[in-house]
């Protein structure tokens, strides 16, 4: 099964939360830790890893706080998983050098090899712009509670 971890879950949400942000801001790890539920020192340890990686930067003070690095249309959701957890796999061989008694048989290698780059290009061309702009779906009006709407029909109703 392909997983994000959850210190990339973590990332994502609190770069998510940045990109939502007006530009002149800067919260705290402390702030975003709390507005998640995310253990402060968990978290300060992958905003770390970010700034590292410059797709943050850190501001040290009173007033010091962590902001995007470059706009959020500039950042993919790929560089911010590969930051975290490295290359996106999905088998357990990532290249030609890898030691597998399996490698000159395998009949699904090249074929996952496929699929692992579909999914790379994916997360690369959603930008953390469209990440942070992104809305749930609404839910499908056959699953969705309705009210009784004016006309005596039955209207889905926006659970958000």
């Amino acid at each position: 099964m392909l997983r994000l971890s959850k210190k990339a879950e973590y990332a994502l949400m609190a770069l998510k939360d940045l990109a939502s942000r007006p530009e002149t801001e800067a919260p705290s790890a402390r702030e975003i830790a709390e507005r998640y539920g995310i253990p402060l020192e968990l978290m300060a340890k992958v905003l770390q890893r970010l700034v590292r990686r410059d797709l943050l930067a850190s501001h040290h003070g009173t007033r010091g706080g962590y902001q995007l690095a470059r706009p959020s249309g500039q950042i993919s959701v790929a560089e911010v998983i590969e930051a975290i957890d490295g290359p996106v796999m999905v088998t357990a061989c990532a290249s030609m050098d890898d030691d597998c008694d399996q490698f000159a048989n395998c009949n699904i290698r090249d074929p996952l090899w496929r699929v692992k780059d579909q999914i790379v290009r994916a997360l690369t061309s959603y930008s953390l712009q469209a990440l942070a702009a992104d809305r749930a779906p609404l839910v499908p009006v056959s699953l969705a509670p309705r009210s009784p709407g004016t006309n005596g029909l039955a209207v889905p109703v926006d659970t958000r």
